[in-house]
């Protein structure tokens, strides 16, 4: 496929705009589509639930879907609300005879309040649905209702259902995990070549009317533009994080009110890629700051055995991120970038060094602790592309000098950690972070639609090992190290 992708919603209306062909039609065009919509049923609702709603005949229903194929070339329908096995049956049909390169469902079942919101028959005329499907976005209570098992509370039960859902049916399965508790917030596809995870962080809103649809929208648009799935679920999340980030801003009804659609569009014109990244990253960089290490290391107060183990492990941690800054050098397309990773990465081997004599003694390397294993593991895979391993490495860079700015100022001369604290704050690597930045965006900006989601979520995974490394000492790590 190539060109804008032609993508057609098959849905049911919100008159407040956060949901249904509205929200449908908002996301379409947000990410680069063209939107067009058949409506299956007409919704009185707003932010605080739904009031009544109206369904047109099914003769109706199959002028608009024919009015629409007769003359558009599609390359992508998501279908939304069906409200009863008829229309199901109608849209099956039209389906087999359209025949539309992707095809995407979300299969509307279950209400916000947990009520069902389909009899029987059209139960199972939609679980017969899903087999005519490319992507299947149920969420949990209704990957429960296809499947026939318990509503999941655990991420690992949510995935034998969606696992059980594919093999059922034969479609990908998104599986969302927005509705597990916990401040880990991951999605996956699963299909015939296993689970394919993206792992995230629960933005703090109310305002998530209308995240399923968007997000099953956001898909079909993506993947009709040329996107593989997992590509397409890396952008698709990513966009749809900083829609649920700038959610509070739009101040929509007084319940729980749509996410912004259109905050990419908002962004200053000179708005670049990282900012982008870096806006999208504000709960996990919150969530750093105040973690009990960077607390207690900018009072004095944290632990000696926690601050020794996680020296330990930074000093692991960067010895395997000097081979990647390495061979960022070797990927550099210009003589400067080379020079400036082959620096970083003798700045990294030196900073490593520097470690085992002064805090540690010069003893045996310790072993890599699985958070660490699991960081630089991440950095490894990160190599495909240029662009995609300089994001992956863009964190260790900017959220370091970040917290510098910060944990300088805490200086003291009987502060226990003050020699730490000016490495923190040193302004020789600020400016390295600022170099950094500006090579990331240089990449950003000629990278191919696809290269640039992989970009994003290799920032994105990296912020969020970045938190878990800072938890770690306090969590993990032993008394007495």
């Amino acid at each position: 496929m190539s060109g804008i992708p032609r993508v057609l919603s098959i849905a049911g209306t919100d008159p407040t705009g956060g949901a249904g062909i509205q929200a449908d039609l908002k996301t379409i065009g947000a990410l680069g589509g063209y939107g067009m919509a058949v409506v299956t049923a007409l919704v009185a609702q707003n932010t605080r639930g739904v009031r009544a709603v109206h369904v047109p005949p099914t003769a109706f229903l199959e002028a608009q879907l024919d009015a629409v194929s007769d003359d558009v070339e599609i390359d992508a329908v998501k279908i939304g609300m069906l409200q009863d096995a008829a229309i199901i049956g109608v849209v099956r049909a039209w389906l087999a005879r359209v025949r539309p390169p992707v095809v995407v469902l979300d299969p509307v079942m279950v209400a916000t309040s947990g009520d069902r919101l389909l009899d029987a028959a059209a139960e199972d005329a939609l679980r017969a649905l899903c087999a005519d499907a490319d992507l299947v976005t149920p969420n949990l209570a209704e990957l429960a209702v296809l499947t026939g098992l318990p509503v999941a509370d655990t991420w690992a039960d949510a995935l034998d259902a969606a696992r059980r859902l594919h093999g059922a049916t034969g479609a990908l399965v998104l599986l969302k995990g927005g509705h597990l508790d916990g401040a880990d917030c991951p999605d996956a596809l699963v299909g015939p070549d296993g689970v394919h995870e993206i792992e995230g962080r629960r933005v703090a809103t109310r305002n998530t009317h209308g995240t399923g649809c968007s997000l099953s929208s956001a898909m079909a648009t993506l993947r009709a533009g040329g996107a593989t799935w997992p590509d397409a679920l890396a952008r698709a999340k990513q966009w749809l994080t900083g829609a649920l980030a700038h959610a509070d801003a739009l101040r929509v009804g007084q319940g729980n009110g749509p996410i912004d659609h259109f905050h990419e569009l908002r962004a200053p014109a000179s708005a670049t890629w990282s900012a982008e990244v870096w806006d999208a990253a504000t709960a996990v960089r919150a969530d750093i700051e105040a973690c009990a290490f960077v607390r207690g290391l900018g009072d004095g107060s944290l632990e000696r055995h926690a601050f020794t183990w996680y020296l330990a492990q930074d000093a692991r941690y960067l010895g395997e991120y000097a081979r990647l800054l390495a061979r960022a050098s070797a990927l550099a397309p210009t003589p400067d970038e080379q020079a400036f990773w082959a620096r970083s990465a003798q700045s990294a081997l030196v900073e490593e060094q520097r470690l085992h004599d002064a805090h540690l003694h010069g003893g045996p390397p310790a072993d890599p602790a699985p958070v660490t294993r699991a960081y630089t593991n991440h950095l490894h895979a990160s190599t495909r592309t240029y662009g995609e391993l300089v994001a992956a490495l863009l964190p260790c860079f900017w959220i370091y000098a970040d917290l510098g700015t910060r944990l300088a100022a805490a200086r003291h001369a009987s502060h226990p950690y003050d020699d730490w604290l000016a490495a923190y704050g040193d302004p020789t690597f600020a400016e390295a972070t600022a170099q950094a930045v500006r090579i990331a965006d240089a990449s950003a900006r000629t990278a191919p639609v696809a290269e640039r989601a992989r970009m994003s979520d290799a920032f994105r995974r990296s912020a969020e090992y970045e938190l878990r490394f800072f938890e770690a000492p306090v969590e993990v790590a032993p008394a007495g190290v």
